[in-house]
């Protein structure tokens, strides 16, 4: 299905059947579309009512030229939610999908029961890498970006041991659309959450991969020192994608903490 958000972008979501169970909604990571957390089905699906979308600019959701915000793409989450009238749900993002969990714990915690913030930042400072990559997206497409991208999201071991996974995921980036994947890179740089995040009170999980260059574990500890009472676990042998990489640690940490 699609829902609407209010500036009319219409983002595609795939929900479960309401069955009673709680729900949980999985933001995916830049690059990505919903089938990134397809690892976490089968072992979040018995207790959760599951909740997956495409964000702005991805997959099968619309790509509106121009620079997005964190504030816009969390604003397309409330949106869902809204139509899919969720007062309140459990929250896991990735990446991207963490920088928005940050602005939703910050600003409509009313919504949001307990979350988990994956492989993420509050703040990325290089403003000349992002410029590079809106430059490249915007203008040859994903093409060019793609196998620097796969090769900070996965450690070289699993690269080398798990091609059709590797494969799988290389074909999301590739159909990422360039103006989309550019105006969340936008969204990512403009984005400073540090301050902010000092006032969620929300039960918080931040996770990170040790071995993540995209977002190093000192990234997570980082909001995790920001928000009081947060926990922070660091999965083993993982780089970016650690829900793909180690799905094993990574489902049995998350779906521990939100289960408690």
């Amino acid at each position: 299905m699609h829902v609407t958000a209010d500036d009319g972008a219409q983002i595609y979501v795939e929900a479960a059947p309401d069955n009673g169970k709680p729900p949980l909604l999985f933001s995916n990571s830049l690059g990505t579309d919903l089938h990134m957390w397809d690892p976490q089905m089968e072992a979040f699906g018995d207790t959760f009512r599951i909740v997956r979308y495409d964000s702005r600019g991805h997959g099968q959701s619309d790509a509106p030229e121009g620079n997005y915000t964190i504030e816009r793409l969390g604003r397309d989450v409330l949106a869902i939610l809204d139509e899919l009238g969720i007062e309140r749900t459990y929250y896991c993002g990735l990446s991207k999908g963490g920088m928005v969990g940050q602005w939703l714990g910050t600003n409509a915690p009313e919504r949001i029961e307990r979350m988990a913030l994956c492989s993420t930042a509050a703040f990325t400072p290089i403003r000349d890498l992002w410029n590079h990559r809106i430059a490249v997206a915007s203008g040859k497409g994903m093409g060019p970006l793609a196998d620097g991208i796969i090769e900070r999201w996965f450690t070289e071991g699993f690269r080398k041991d798990n091609p059709a996974e590797v494969e799988r995921v290389g074909a999301m980036v590739l159909s990422t659309p360039g103006i989309g994947y550019a105006g969340c890179c936008a969204a990512i740089r403009d984005m400073d959450q540090r301050e902010t995040i000092k006032v969620i009170t929300l039960p918080t999980l931040v996770v990170a991969g040790d071995r993540d260059p995209a977002t190093p574990p000192e990234l997570g500890r980082e909001i995790h020192e920001r928000i009081g009472g947060s926990e922070f676990v660091v999965i083993e042998d993982a780089a970016h994608l650690s829900n793909i990489e180690q799905p094993d640690a990574f489902n049995r940490v998350v779906l521990s903490f939100l289960t408690q």
